[in-house]
């Protein structure tokens, strides 16, 4: 059997990893296809090294641009490498634009598309990755879903029948990593201790970062937590800051640039709290048993939100003590799997 799996960006690097792995062991053909849609060496080619994954067959560097711009280059570029290689399944992950492109090409050319990470919802359509989502679900083949709740969704809109819970292959690596990296030293920068108590905080989204009076407001409230912040700064931030003259740099914030997988778990894992507008880093945050503030009116992760190990903060207000509280001591469960949810994918596109 072929698979050919279309990735592109931080995330899916990630979740690409102990899927890769789970190929590898069952002997399946695997082709890996890049868009080029993260073309920062930080934000692609380290994920590879960091996390074994093999370097990629195909990558096509299609780059920044608007969305209808970087989705259209990446459909243009990704029809002839399917038609190509004509895989059994080709392999769509999370909701990104190569999410999107890679389901579009390989449906018009009548190939099975799965999509890994199917059925979250935020239910805001202001979010370009809400379309991504929905778009993909409603043209798959097979939809893996990550959670209970992930495969209610998709029942409500009618694609029970093409729906697999199989857990989230996030936990896989996440849950790895934190067991290999548990005895190194968090890799900070000057103005952030690993003796001292810091949060760390990431910001990305269109809704903070495209309007300048929001993300003006977003910067100082970060500045005034009461504890060093560990702002790691995705290109995208720097360049909107830059764009309306804003400090990211102020107060309490110290800023980075991403870090690889392995030292961002490292660092989560010695923080007090983490602050982000994120999807990935919310589940990472609960995983790992730290705190999380996200700065956004809602989470595709509703489950993190039990008990306060995540709240959400759009308005800002109190954004320092929420970020500095205590961890609950409510148990958290296991919401997202067992860690195995890289071979029920196996299972599922092999049966």
């Amino acid at each position: 059997m072929k698979v050919l799996s279309v990735v592109g960006a931080r995330p899916q690097f990630v979740k690409l990893a102990p899927v890769a792995a789970a190929f590898a062991e069952a002997d399946i053909e695997h082709v890996i296809v890049h868009t080029g849609q993260h073309y920062d060496a930080l934000m692609s080619e380290a994920f590879f090294d960091d996390l074994s994954i093999p370097d990629p067959d195909v990558h096509l560097g299609v780059g920044s641009g608007s969305h209808g711009a970087q989705t259209g280059s990446m459909l243009a570029a990704l029809e002839p490498v399917l038609d190509k290689h004509q895989p059994d399944w080709t392999l769509v992950y999370g909701d990104t634009n190569s999410t999107l492109a890679g389901t579009l090409a390989a449906v018009k050319l009548h190939l099975r598309v799965a999509h890994l990470e199917a059925g979250l919802r935020s239910f805001n359509r202001r979010m370009p990755e809400e379309h991504n989502r929905v778009l993909t679900d409603h043209a798959a083949d097979l939809l893996l879903a990550p959670t209970k709740v992930a495969m209610d969704h998709l029942a409500d809109e009618g694609l029970a029948r093409r729906a697999l819970l199989v857990g989230d292959v996030m936990t896989d690596v996440c849950y790895l990593v934190r067991d290999a990296v548990a005895g190194r030293e968090p890799l900070l920068p000057d103005g952030v201790d690993a003796d001292r108590p810091y949060v760390l905080a990431t910001i990305h989204r269109a809704d903070n970062t495209d309007d300048p009076a929001r993300l003006e407001a977003v910067a100082k409230a970060l500045a005034g937590i009461p504890v060093p912040v560990l702002l790691l700064a995705h290109p995208r931030l720097r360049a909107r800051a830059a764009q309306h003259g804003i400090d990211l740099g102020s107060g309490s914030v110290t800023v980075a640039d991403p870090l690889p997988y392995p030292a961002l778990v490292r660092s989560v894992l010695g923080a007090t709290g983490v602050v982000t507008d994120s999807g990935g880093l919310q589940k990472e945050a609960f995983l790992l048993g730290i705190p999380c503030t996200t700065v956004r009116t809602e989470t595709e992760w509703t489950e993190t939100l039990d008990d306060g190990w995540n709240v959400l903060a759009a308005d800002l207000t109190g954004l320092g003590e929420l970020a500095t509280r205590p961890a609950p001591s409510t148990p958290r469960g296991h919401p997202y799997g067992d860690g195995r949810a890289a071979q029920r994918v196996v299972t599922a596109l092999i049966g």
